[in-house]
């Protein structure tokens, strides 16, 4: 039987960011991919080299503006390991409730994507107007909607008033009932279940083996994350892993959409936890060592490895995403799927290119 190389992407109508990849079919079934990575690299490490570390926190936040503020919070906390400092229990608890507000809003933005994938477009644009609620709260509190610069190394910069506690507490009530009604829309809808049920399958032991993070794992089975390491507030919050056992994109979209309801629940833990302390510590002298730190992104684990030489400057910032760990468990999951089934695959690990080219 013949084989033809057919290129999927960087552009393609289904795909939010220009991944790439090379499809070797035979008819109309997937036998091999091949990825090429590197079509927006941007060096966004190397800047460490001319902007000094506080300055830094602002370029990482740039690395995904989707989840900047996890970025930001596992930079901050990779130079405050290495600096031995303190961060006040508030800025935690803070830097807690936006980051799991960037989670929610992340996932229903790649829940309206995999709507619009099926050709659902009032699904699309419902999913959306729900995530304008967290947006409308990032606007509110931190000045802008998605890239919200709120950590800074030693605390964070902005805090909650008593109103804006408790209107968020309104909103989170509001999106768990729009969520709960488009969860049964989605999850029981019989193209959908078609569409999803058994394609893309990754079993436990491939995900393990193959180092998948996030959705992608737990979506397999197994109950790993990285927010069980209790780093920000999470050692005060009531916090399981999500997992589905089934490996299918089915079981990937239901994970991040419990996932949303249980960041609504943090949010609402959180806020009753708010301590009354000051919201960031004077940092002293300069980063010396090296350190590596890690967070949850709503894509997966994101570490951060961090260099200090003395100076203002650091001498490295590498960064591992959630998307670049993702990518052997996706190649391994695109053998055997017909055609028309690989841009529901790909969609299934929430991709995020500028997260992967940096």
């Amino acid at each position: 039987m013949s084989r033809t190389i057919i290129p999927f992407g960087p552009q393609h109508p289904v795909l939010p960011e220009p991944l790439h990849l090379k499809l070797v079919v035979e008819d109309e079934t997937v036998v091999e991919a091949i990825p090429a990575l590197g079509y927006v690299h941007r060096g966004l490490e190397t800047l460490a080299s001319i902007r000094d570390y506080n300055q830094m926190v602002y370029v990482v936040e740039r690395v995904c503006g989707i989840c900047s503020c996890i970025h930001a919070m596992c930079y901050c906390q990779s130079l405050e390991c290495m600096m031995n400092v303190e961060v006040p229990r508030r800025a935690k608890v803070l830097r807690t409730i936006w980051s799991e507000l960037h989670r929610i809003h992340s996932h229903l933005l790649w829940l309206g994507l995999f709507a619009d994938g099926f050709g659902f477009e009032s699904l699309f644009m419902q999913f959306w107007k729900v995530r304008e609620r967290v947006m409308d709260i990032n606007e509110a509190t931190a000045g802008n909607r998605v890239v919200i610069s709120t950590n800074i190394v030693g605390g964070v910069r902005r805090d909650l008033s008593p109103e804006h506690q408790k209107w968020i507490l309104d909103e989170m009530n509001h999106l768990e009932r729009e969520i709960r009604a488009l969860m049964t829309t989605i999850l029981d809808d019989y193209t959908v279940c078609k569409r999803t049920k058994g394609v893309g399958v990754l079993t436990a032991q491939q995900a393990i083996q193959l180092g998948a993070v996030g959705p992608m794992l737990r979506g397999s089975g197994v109950a790993q994350d990285a927010r069980q390491l209790q780093y920000a507030a999470f050692d005060e919050l009531d916090f399981e892993p999500i997992a589905v056992p089934d490996g299918d994109s089915w079981a990937r979209c239901k994970v991040r959409f419990l996932e949303v309801l249980q960041s609504v629940d943090l949010v609402r833990q959180a806020i009753s936890k708010l301590p009354d302390t000051e919201l960031s510590v004077k940092v002293p002298g300069k980063p010396e060592g090296e350190v590596v730190a890690r967070v949850e992104q709503p894509r997966g684990e994101l570490m951060y490895y961090v260099k200090g030489n003395g100076s203002k400057h650091l001498e490295r910032v590498r960064i591992r995403t959630p998307t670049f760990a993702n990518i052997p468990p996706l190649l391994a999951i695109m053998g055997g799927l017909q055609l028309a089934d690989v841009p529901v695959a790909v969609l299934s690990i929430d991709p995020c290119i500028s997260c992967t080219e940096r």
